[in-house]
């Protein structure tokens, strides 16, 4: 054991190391890109120039004229494709080339797609498409002329019924201290390392896919729609992900093309996007806009929280995250009263990002219990401890709360009983010292699952289930739940994934998988173990043999192996749940639905030290404690919990998409304008896994954690900037020309 493999607790798993390591290291493991195919065309996406208007003409000539040009699809040429549906993870109609025709919705929208023999060809004729547009005023964001908001409430199916409790306007007024504060997050992207791309295959009527892909029973469904096939006749191929964080969770327009040129012209297609690319025709987080109100008690109990929401969204679609949902019962609010609003700007889609609805929302209410503990003069730990509660303003029960024991044993590493809580007093030379803190909280997820585990008679298992492997481990901790069910080495447990011919898993999305996954392979294990130990003469005849060996009960038996297929589904699943899981649609409970609330918990603690003069902002370090119910590998564990926490740093100081309001038009589209940490922005990062046991939550006991780390982060960076300075900067990120400027 050492600090990357921390020593199991109480309800831990072991920290083995990830059964697909080697292969990612070595360069075996297969990404989208990699798969071959022979006689391969090679497919170059033209974008518009402009983000509102239409295509009045396009030349072709001498993009044709190209040597090795073997088709430029356009909307005038790609009519048979069905429309691409919206859906709530993003990725609708504002960017399907063949049903807007010559529209323009955004910046960046899909215009033509060429294919030739060599990607240089198709380059070079991409290059070559002339595009004449008749161009008008775009709306970009926040306060630019012609904007239009919406209730989300309205709009969004999500949103239908955000949290309300008591009166919270009057108590906001009968409150002995009460806060009024704005907050602001901007657009940020993905930008994983594995850029966006499809590789279609025909063959015999069937289309082979090879896609990075978060869901691949979806994307399946979604091309079999678009392509009017069916689904049956698609199968998706997504062993390995190179990063993804919810921009390869959606079907996007760009698949369906390269699907359509590939039987058009009767040979494999590959598309890669570039990265700038990828800014505009997959997904982003959008950006959103914060008003909280909330008034205490002079002992710190808070009477009446008011939170409003207000986020930006396409013109088209009524994207929203409304994570006002999970904010407004984070804590015991007396009295509660939440809205969001949404903006539609002529942009492209957001979609889901890393924790999409609490990373924004959770930011601007640990931000604003820091400023209420400021005036309150109250320790802001101490804050957060008057208001934890085991049940929220509605009087719903949560399935189980360690926030505070997460607290205690993240400020005792982190040694914030010696923090001078006057802003400015702490001091190291020319650096001035912060300490901040905050909460993080992500919903436990569980979806609808299947999967097929097969054990042999000398004791290895085989396990088929189409989940995603995209960084997170599942593979391990499936390998590790199967290993333990069945009692036999992880090194005799063989997994596979990514692979629509699988039973279907949910979609990688809402840190669900492992708690989905493991809870349908335990299921298929004990069917296993019920056929193992069930007497001979209910199971057919047997050969005899006394032991209690696994070979021994296997000859009983008169059989070389079990196989056992299995269905998993949540509470709130309903009879026809699973089928329009192989239908491709996903179902995901737990968080605030139900009859509790099932949540995982942290608490972070961060030092900063700002310049004096210079007003430059390091990081030294970190402390994060989280209670997840059970943790079935420590490594993996801290691996994600490590990662989260330096996305928040990013979150706070970094991270921004920079949109030309004039153009409605992303800048910064690439890595070397894009602000994110490197090595010498992140110091120490220290990992507490507190043990927790919520057997409620489903039959795996775990709640999700790949999203719960970078939750509170930046608001925690937030609150030790004001520490240091004395200055309060609402609007993310927090760079030095903001300390600088007052």
């Amino acid at each position: 054991m050492n600090r990357a493999a921390p020593a199991p607790l109480a309800n831990m798993g072991e920290p083995v190391p990830r059964v697909d390591a080697r292969q990612k290291v070595t360069g075996e493991a297969r990404y989208a890109s990699d798969f071959p195919a022979g006689n391969m065309a090679y497919a170059y996406l033209v974008t518009s120039s402009i983000a509102l208007g239409s295509i009045t003409r396009m030349n072709l000539e001498e993009a044709r004229g190209v040597p090795g040009v073997l088709e430029i699809f356009t909307h005038e040429n790609t009519g048979e494709l069905k429309p691409l549906k919206y859906s709530a993870g993003g990725g609708g109609p504002s960017t399907s080339m063949q049903d807007l025709g010559p529209k323009i919705h955004h910046d960046g929208q899909i215009v033509a797609m060429v294919v030739a023999d060599t990607f240089e060809a198709a380059q070079e004729a991409a290059g070559l498409v002339k595009i004449q547009y008749q161009s008008e005023q775009p709306s970009a964001t926040f306060d630019s002329p012609g904007v239009t908001e919406e209730d989300a409430s309205k709009a969004s199916e999500r949103a239908k019924h955000l949290p309300q409790a008591g009166d919270a306007l009057t108590a906001l007024v009968d409150a002995d201290a009460t806060i009024d504060v704005k907050y602001g997050t901007p657009t940020q992207h993905h930008n994983a390392i594995e850029l966006f791309t499809t590789t279609c295959v025909w063959r015999d009527g069937e289309l082979t896919v090879f896609e990075p892909s978060q869901f691949v029973y979806g994307l399946k469904a979604g091309l079999a729609q678009t392509l009017g096939i069916p689904s049956d006749k698609v199968r998706v191929i997504s062993p390995f992900v190179g990063g993804a964080f919810g921009s390869k969770a959606q079907v996007t327009p760009r698949s369906p093309l390269v699907a359509l040129a590939a039987k058009k012209l009767n040979r494999p297609v590959k598309l890669v996007l570039t990265r700038d690319q990828g800014f505009t025709v997959s997904t982003y987080r959008a950006e959103t806009r914060h008003r909280i109100r909330m008034g205490a008690n002079r002992d710190g109990k808070i009477a009446s929280f008011i939170h409003e929401g207000w986020e930006v969204t396409s013109r088209p679609d009524p994207y929203s995250v409304s994570g006002v949902e999970d904010s407004a019962r984070l804590y015991g609010f007396g009295a509660v009263k939440t809205q969001v609003q949404i903006v539609h700007a002529d942009r492209n889609t957001p979609g889901f990002m890393r924790s999409p609805p609490v990373v924004p929302y959770i930011y601007a209410l640990e931000s604003a219990m820091d400023e209420l503990a400021a005036e309150l003069d109250m320790d802001p730990v101490e804050l957060r401890r008057v208001n934890d509660s085991m049940q929220d303003a509605t009087g719903k029960p949560w399935s189980s709360r360690s926030l505070m024991k997460c607290y205690d044993q993240a400020a005792e590493r982190f040694g914030w009983k010696h923090r001078d809580s006057k802003p400015g007093s702490m001091r190291d030379g020319d650096w001035l010292i912060g300490w901040g803190c905050a909460s993080a909280v992500y919903p436990t997820h569980v979806g609808a699952a299947t999967a097929r585990v097969r054990l042999q008679a000398n004791g290895e298992a085989h396990v088929q289930i189409a989940a995603h492997e995209i960084g997170v481990g599942v593979r391990t901790v499936v390998a590790q739940t199967v290993a333990e069910q069945l009692d036999i080495p992880v090194s005799a447990v063989e997994v596979e994934t990514g692979d629509s011919a699988f039973p279907p898993a949910p979609v990688a999305g809402g840190s669900n998988q492992t708690a989905s996954c493991c809870s349908v392979v335990i299921k298929a294990c004990e069917a296993i173990k019920a056929r193992l130990s069930a007497p001979v003469s209910t199971v057919g005849s047997g050969s005899g043999g006394g032991g209690n060996t696994l070979e021994d009960q296997f000859k009983r038996l008169g059989v070389g192996a079990i196989e056992e297929y299995a269905e998993y589904l949540p509470p709130g699943g309903k009879p026809d749940t699973i089928k329009k899981l192989y239908g491709g649609t996903p179902f995901l409970g737990g968080g605030s639905q139900g009859e509790k609330l099932m949540y995982a918990l942290g608490a972070e603690f961060v030092e900063v030290r700002i310049h004096a003069l210079t007003r430059e902002i390091r990081v030294p370090r970190m402390v994060g404690a989280f209670a997840a119910g059970r943790i079935v590998n420590p490594r993996t564990a801290r691996s994600q919990y490590l990662g989260g926490m330096i996305w928040g740093v990013s979150s706070a100081l970094h991270e921004a998409t920079e949109i030309d309001p004039r153009n409605a038009r992303y800048v910064n589209d690439n890595l070397a304008d894009y602000m994110i940490p490197v090595n010498a922005d992140i110091a120490d990062v220290d990992i507490i896994l507190v043990s927790e046991q919520d057997d409620f939550v489903n039959p795996a006991g775990v709640k999700g954690i790949g999203e719960l780390a970078n939750v509170g982060t930046a608001a925690a960076v937030a609150n030790a900037v004001y520490h240091a300075t004395g200055v309060r900067v609402r609007e993310l990120p927090i760079r030095l020309e903001k300390l600088l400027a007052v």
